[in-house]
């Protein structure tokens, strides 16, 4: 997805800076071509080989190397990269280019470029916090300039708060969105994500482990490529995607209300894992704990969502996907599930406790078409939701 794009990467100084590694091994097998700068501080954490033999190009590190400044170096290298990409940005950094400084080579040619830069911050939580960077940040944003993380989490200084850097993964997919062509502007979307919670009584109900990080994922993909997205979201712990309009649910039937409600809409992405059934009758008073050794309840279908939504006569979406979460025959069950249904593509996961995919980062899915079907290697739900937006947008060109 990111193939032939020009990565220039300025490597500040911070214990991060080792993730540099895994992430230019990344960018290459995304098909980048990576030049890199090394700042004396990052000089501390990696070394110039290390980064030279995996980006297999030179490493920059002086402005004042006679034999490129001789035609201008820094100049050039500003210019000839398709992106800048700042990682770890340190506090002393993002001070450096908030107040214009050129003092070394890193600086010299962020003040020259003319290119789209992204920041991945690392420090210390404090440091993070602290006004004067506050103040920083805000200035360069103002700019233009774009940011990833940091993330919430435990630091090499053993404090706690945010200040991590940012994934390889997760600046990749930055990377992704920034590139992005807004192939579907104009084109709204409908995903519904997550699990339902159907209630019992009222303190208890049936659920499932969906996290509804996919459906976010997808979202988020869509978002990137310009679309417009109701984004229908049962309970989870998970940040909703900025730029969707949000819609806030707990049972499969509120669902159903939010969905016929967004249409009409160019696709429909029916991500959720919304429960098969729900409880004939929910009790107004919590069920008590009696001496008896079992307790029957009654439950009746819920209203299939996906099917309904395939088999519309009027203002069908051009697009209809649905999901496919199966523990056994995954494309014998999945292939059936699309004849039923009546959908266009479903996307089949092996959801296994062993596979770690329901509620996990990872997926391995095989998409199945009316003539047939595709299983992709696993990956991150973030890159599934990315090559599945790319078909999307070829689906709907056609």
């Amino acid at each position: 997805m990111l193939k032939g794009k020009k990565i220039l990467l300025i490597i500040g100084g911070g214990i991060a800076a080792f993730k540099c590694h895994d992430l230019i091994r990344n960018l290459r097998d995304e098909g980048a071509e990576v030049t890199s700068v090394l700042t004396d501080a990052g000089k501390e954490f990696v070394t110039p080989i290390s980064i030279s033999v995996l980006s297999e190009s030179k490493v920059y590190l002086d402005l004042f190397d006679f034999n490129n400044e001789s035609q201008m170096g820094h100049i050039e290298l500003s210019r000839a990269s398709d992106i800048v990409l700042i990682v770890p940005a340190t506090a002393n950094l993002i001070a450096k280019m908030a107040g214009g400084i050129a003092d070394d080579l890193a600086t010299t040619l962020l003040l020259a470029t003319d290119k789209k830069v992204l920041v991945a911050p690392a420090m210390n939580v404090k440091m993070w916090e602290h006004p004067a960077t506050k103040r920083n940040i805000s200035v360069l944003k103002a700019d233009g300039v774009h940011f990833v993380g940091p993330l919430e989490g435990k630091m090499a200084c053993g404090e706690y708060g945010l200040g991590r850097m940012a994934e390889p993964e997760k600046i990749i997919t930055e990377l992704i969105k920034m590139f992005n062509s807004k192939k579907l502007l104009g084109h709204h979307f409908i995903v519904t994500s997550g699990p339902t919670y159907e209630p019992i009584d009222p303190v208890r109900f049936i659920g499932n482990f969906s996290s509804g990080t996919q459906g976010s994922a997808i979202a988020e993909a869509l978002l990137a490529d310009g679309a417009k997205v109701t984004f229908i979201t049962g309970p989870t712990k998970l940040k909703p995607p900025a730029g969707a309009l949000i819609k806030n649910v707990m049972s499969g039937a509120e669902m159903f209300e939010e969905v016929k409600a967004a249409l009409p809409a160019d696709g429909f992405i029916m991500a959720a894992a919304v429960a098969d059934w729900k409880t004939k009758k929910i009790e107004k008073q919590k069920i008590k704990k009696h001496d008896a050794e079992t307790l029957d309840i009654t439950f009746i279908k819920n209203t299939d969502i996906l099917t309904h939504i395939s088999k519309l006569k009027e203002g069908r979406p051009k697009l209809v996907i649905g999901f496919a979460a199966e523990t056994n025959d995954l494309i014998e069950n999945a292939s059936k599930k699309l004849g039923q249904k009546g959908c266009d593509w479903v996307v089949a996961n092996d959801v296994r406790p062993e596979t770690q995919i329901m509620g996990g980062i990872e997926n391995a899915i095989t998409l199945i078409f009316k003539d047939g079907y595709e299983s992709w290697p696993r990956m991150s739900k973030e890159k599934v939701a990315q090559k599945l937006v790319q078909l999307i947008a070829k689906a709907l060109d056609e």
